[in-house]
């Protein structure tokens, strides 16, 4: 008989039930072992093939020529016919939490299958749409601004790609060549076929690289700013091209390690803005009316205009201010086309001599009020700089009564604020030769660098150890990511949207692919954390998802959407939100959800009827973890074509 602690026997009984209990914890641990090393193995084995991606979302390619569309066209697919990439569901069991976890949120639909459009909205832009634009005053170009649907005229079915629509052609080939059917527009390779724009050759567009103001090719001209200001030290890391065309110019910065920001109007008849994106270059919509840019105060390191058509000098010099605003302290802003070089070009730019040269010493005269130094003007080329702190630009206002420095101004604050003229003041310094708001690391080194807003204590609750912490948190993700989203370390994506960036982590992560990232934070949320994602050298804009972003349908590859849906889901109907995600994804590209298991349950059950194949996944720490992952890929069908 078995005894006790001091030599007495045991009740049988209790020595039965301690055995039992033994028994029991074996067990269980058995089966909570045997239940982790199953999750990790489907959640962190390798795919073995490249379509690892879609077997893992629970759909498989049943086609060994499944990349067809980007070498030619299959007039055969459309809407009727989706891709045998996601057409069938993969037979293992997903992970299944939809009988145990439900939750309120905001959405009108679920369970519930979208239609397709009318193949007349193949290349709507809600917000930018022209015939809503026209309604609004022309002047300061308030017609172009953005003007967003009411909710009863929100669309509730899927925007269609043109038919015959084709994979882009992979990153650094797409810089170059475009197919005509997934943007069929000519007319700009015709209006600028002297200026090397672009070319129509046959099934393709193909960009030969050059410029109004470069006809030799983006490149060289890019060589001759570096002749003026450093281009190669690592100083200059984001860029700004108000009015970019084609964005040739941000497409050839990349390979010097700097990436721009390139804007433009919503055009009709040009589509440029949609062009840089089909090339792999960041670009938006946009464009200098009446309302800021929807970019943070000291974003970018230089800014760039070529034959841009801005009025710099008009209404006080309002859209330079607005340049000096988003300049970094010490950044560049440069300028070429009208009116500098005026003596040689007025004829051609059938102007007077008299208005260029008027034009000029207005922009001369603005710059200096806003204690800009010019640098240079050599050739075609005029360069002006920044000062790092406006210890004398305060003095200054003795002398130069306007613009003055705004005052209880947030120069953060840059969703629909419309802009002012006045001078957005730099923090203040010690000393004459300090770096106002602190100086910034070279590139490479900046991403991970502590961002001078978080060393100075300017973002509340975000500390140096936050961010290091933030920085090692993500790493952990986006190789998870790479095992189960296998397209993402094959060079298969190009562009990517962060659309809750937070502190860049996700995109500093990235850094290794071949990829950009457009970091979304959302529009007044606290803290406001864009000003530390362009301090990494990463760029981003502000925004809204109760509303349309500023791009055209099918224009990036990967969408990451951490924590989305929890912010949105009292705010705004997150139906929506899914179908505007719709809109700028990429055929077959791929949506990452991190969220709660109750609300990617809802998230899954709306966009079940989107044409998306889905599956929900662990927490990369296992599935003990609350939150989750949701992976989904947009089926591949067209608008039908023409019988």
């Amino acid at each position: 008989m078995a005894k006790d602690y001091n030599g007495s026997p045991k009740p049988h009984h209790l020595e039965t039930k301690r055995k039992r209990l033994i028994w029991i914890l074996a067990v269980s641990g058995l089966c909570i072992l045997f239940y982790v090393l199953g999750a990790w193995q489907s959640t962190n084995s390798a795919p073995s093939t490249q379509s690892g991606v879609w077997e893992r979302v629970g759909c498989q390619d049943g086609s060994p020529d499944h990349d067809h569309r980007k070498e030619e066209e299959n007039p055969d697919l459309s809407s009727s016919s989706p891709s045998s990439a996601t057409s069938s569901v993969m037979s293992s069991t997903p992970l299944d939490f939809e009988s145990h976890h439900q939750l309120e949120v905001n959405s009108s639909e679920e369970s519930q299958t979208f239609p397709p459009c009318d193949k007349s909205y193949t290349e709507y832009t809600p917000c930018q749409d022209p015939s809503r634009g026209r309604k609004f005053d022309r002047k300061f170009l308030k017609y172009r601004e953005r003007h967003c649907p009411d909710k009863e005229e929100l669309l509730r079915c899927l925007i269609p790609a043109p038919p015959n629509y084709k994979t882009p052609f992979k990153w650094p080939q797409s810089r170059d060549y475009a197919w005509y059917a997934n943007i069929p527009h000519k007319h700009l390779s015709v209006e600028k076929a002297n200026q090397n724009w672009i070319q129509l050759e046959g099934d393709r567009f193909k960009f030969p690289g050059g410029g109004t103001m470069f006809p030799n090719g983006a490149d060289a001209y890019i060589d001759d700013i570096n002749e003026l200001i450093p281009l190669s030290n690592g100083d200059i890391r984001t860029a700004l091209d108000t009015g970019c065309g084609v964005a040739s110019w941000g497409a050839y910065l990349l390979k010097r390690n700097i990436i721009a920001m390139s804007f433009a109007p919503r055009d009709t008849h040009e589509a440029q803005v949609w062009f840089a994106l089909e090339r792999g270059v960041p670009a938006m919509i946009g464009v200098m009316g009446s309302q800021r840019l929807p970019y943070p105060a000291r974003a970018f390191d230089m800014a760039h205009c070529s034959r841009c058509l801005i009025p710099w000098y008009d209404y006080g010099g309002l859209y330079l201010i607005e340049v000096d605003r988003v300049l970094r302290p010490g950044g560049y802003w440069i300028l070429s086309g009208p009116p500098i070089r005026w003596k040689k070009y007025w004829r051609g730019w059938e102007r007077s001599q008299e208005d260029l040269k008027q034009e000029q010493d207005s922009i001369e005269d603005v710059a200096k009020h806003l204690c800009w130094k010019k640098v240079i003007e050599k050739e075609d080329l005029a360069v002006w700089q920044k000062p790092i702190n406006h210890v004398e630009c305060i003095k200054s206002r003795a002398i130069y009564h306007t613009p003055p420095m705004c005052k209880s101004d947030n120069a953060e604050a840059a969703w629909y604020k419309d802009m002012e003229a006045c001078i957005s003041p730099l923090p203040e310094v010690s000393n004459k030769d300090e770096v106002a708001g602190g100086a910034l690391e070279k590139w490479p080194e900046r991403a991970f660098a502590t961002p001078p807003r978080i060393s100075v204590g300017s973002v509340p609750g975000i500390t140096s150890e936050k961010f290091r912490e933030d920085n090692e948190v993500w790493k952990v993700r986006v190789a998870n990511y790479r095992q189960v989203v296998a397209p993402l370390g094959q060079g298969q994506y190009r562009n990517v949207m962060d659309m809750n960036a937070f502190l860049g982590g996700f995109a500093a992560a990235l850094a290794k692919y071949p990829v950009w990232v457009m970091n979304v934070v959302p529009a007044k949320l606290d803290p406001d954390t864009l000003g530390i994602i362009y301090e990494r050298g990463f760029i981003g804009t502000y925004h809204d998802w109760c509303e349309a972003f500023s791009t055209y349908p099918r224009t990036y590859d990967l969408i990451h959407a951490d924590g989305v849906f929890s912010i949105y889901q009292d705010r705004c109907d997150i139906t929506d939100i899914l179908l505007e995600m719709d809109r700028i994804l990429r055929p077959e590209g791929t949506v990452i959800f991190r969220d709660a298991v109750e609300v990617l349950v809802k998230i899954k059950s709306i966009s079940d009827g989107m044409r998306w194949e889905s599956r929900i996944l662990d927490h990369e720490s296992g599935p003990f973890n609350p939150q989750k992952i949701l992976v989904a890929v947009k089926n591949y069908w067209t608008a039908e074509a023409k019988e």
